[in-house]
């Protein structure tokens, strides 16, 4: 077999070899290597920060309709290439291929939008309580920013960090999860040659502990936004807070499918095979607990296992695929003990509970199903992040909406229903960033916030208007 391509660093507008590399796997066929990608050491992302920390000066007060232009001029480019890009997603990733060209076409999306935030930016003039006294109320940006990112959605997170980052003025130092660096590399690629000065925009692919560390550690870098697990996450913000940098987190999710008696028996069933098992199941606002009603109980469990009957997984970039493979060893490894540890607790295996075999050697496992469960199981409390979900019965509405918010997590919810007052209910009282009515509870909008409460979520709102939020900070003016 010939050498895999190496693909380097971005460091102040250069492509720098990395310290060392390390090779990215396709989990659909475990004998095809996607690439050598490079491994920035602590040395690489100090001289990083050190880029964007030089260019922020400039940068900052830039013209906004350069700064326009550079991001529709990437957000073009994604789009144009999303076939192309969302194969290369899918190969790295998992995704199968019409997710994976999907998510493309969002980044491409998302880089567009903020090419126009870019012109929409506004501040306030208000009176003063003080005659002859004017306020001025704007936004600046914060600095250099550190971007850290996960593999479950390798280049449509990384654009929604990326994009308002530069829309807004800040320079960016970027860190993409070790397992997908290839999206990362193809989207840093794009970005070079789209007019940014150097220091701008930089990539230092590696580990969390080498690279993840000096970039939340660094006292020159004043803001990191960082999407990943639970205890990571805390980390950072600890860490962040006692220097006094601003901190956004994306963390975990158990999030909740309420089906009530009176809903739809086969819409509740497809949006909850689509909310559980597409993406492998590997979405943080995936829902992992069914939470359904005793009448439509049983006609629920029957006829989701009957659904799952039909679920093709394969290889990810094959055809009439519904679900590709989890991602890596580990996670696989993770997933198929939840599936152990639902048993031994007691839960009913519905459905699947193994790893499957497919034409090539693969992370590969059947989308599994639990039922007869309790609220209490640590299957019905923990994020497994996988295709494994678990359903409880309750008595009623009440009941389903306590346990619904009975847990640490509150990202996203959903409730399947035809009764408007049972809907308008749980929007209001779901403890959940974003609430999902008769839809999956996966799948947002590019445009709107994206966030959840609790252990979910800290810090500003990401994407849209909102992102504001996070990456400018306020400064009021008094005119006398």
């Amino acid at each position: 077999m010939a050498n895999p391509q190496r693909y380097d660093n971005y460091i102040s507008g250069e492509w720098v070899a990395g310290a060392k590399y390390s090779i990215n796997i396709n989990p659909s066929d475990l004998a095809d290597v996607v690439g050598e990608y490079a491994q920035a050491d602590v040395d690489q992302v100090n001289q990083a920060i050190a880029a964007a920390h030089a260019a922020f000066p400039a940068w900052s007060i830039s013209g906004i309709q350069a700064r326009s232009d550079a991001l529709d001029k990437v957000g073009s480019e994604i789009l144009a290439r999303r076939e192309e890009l969302g194969a290369l997603l899918a190969r790295e990733e998992g995704k199968t291929l019409p997710e994976a060209v999907g998510e493309v076409g969002r980044a491409g999306n998302i880089f567009k939008f903020f090419a126009g935030e870019c012109l929409r930016q506004a501040g306030e003039l208000l009176a003063s309580v003080r005659p002859g006294v004017s306020v001025e109320v704007t936004r600046e940006p914060l600095g250099v920013i550190g971007l850290i990112t996960p593999w479950n959605f390798p280049i449509a997170i990384p654009a929604w960090k990326i994009a308002p980052a530069l829309a807004y003025g800040n320079c960016v130092v970027f860190k993409p999860a070790d397992l997908v660096p290839g999206c990362a590399w193809a989207i840093a690629e794009i970005i070079s040659r789209a007019g940014f000065p150097a220091g701008v925009f930089n990539l230092v692919m590696g580990s969390g502990r080498v690279v993840g560390e000096a970039i939340v550690g660094d006292k020159r870098v004043a803001g990191v936004s960082f999407t990943g697990s639970v205890d990571v996450g805390r980390n950072i913000a600890a860490n962040c807070v006692a220097r006094g940098a601003k901190v956004q987190l994306e963390m975990g999710g158990k999030n909740p499918q309420v089906i009530l008696d009176d809903a739809d028996l086969d819409s509740a069933v497809e949006l909850s095979v689509q909310s559980a098992f597409y993406s492998t199941g590997q979405r943080c606002t995936a829902s992992s607990r069914f939470i359904v009603t005793a009448g439509i109980y049983d006609k629920f469990v029957a006829a989701m296992a009957e659904r799952m009957k039909s679920i093709k997984v394969g290889n990810a970039l094959g055809k009439g695929v519904d679900i590709g493979p989890v991602v890596s060893q580990s996670q696989l490894d993770q997933d198929l003990s939840y599936i152990e540890i639902g048993k031994q607790e007691g839960a009913r295996l519905v459905s699947g509970g193994e790893r499957i075999s497919c034409e090539k050697d693969g992370y590969y496992m059947a989308p599994t199903l639990f039922a007869d469960s309790t609220a209490d199981m640590r299957i019905s409390r923990e994020e497994i992040f996988g295709p494994v979900a678990n359903i409880v019965k309750v008595a009623d509405y009440e009941e389903a909406l306590a346990m619904a918010n009975d847990t640490e997590f509150g990202l996203s919810a959903g409730i399947c229903t035809t009764s408007l007052k049972y809907a308008n209910h749980f929007k209001r009282h779901s403890q959940a960033g974003m609430v999902m009515v008769n839809l999956p509870t996966a799948g947002v909008d590019y445009h709107v916030p994206f966030g959840g409460r609790k252990g979910s979520s800290y810090g500003a709102r990401e994407q849209g208007r909102y992102a504001a939020e996070f990456y400018t900070t306020v400064k009021t003016t008094y005119i006398g």
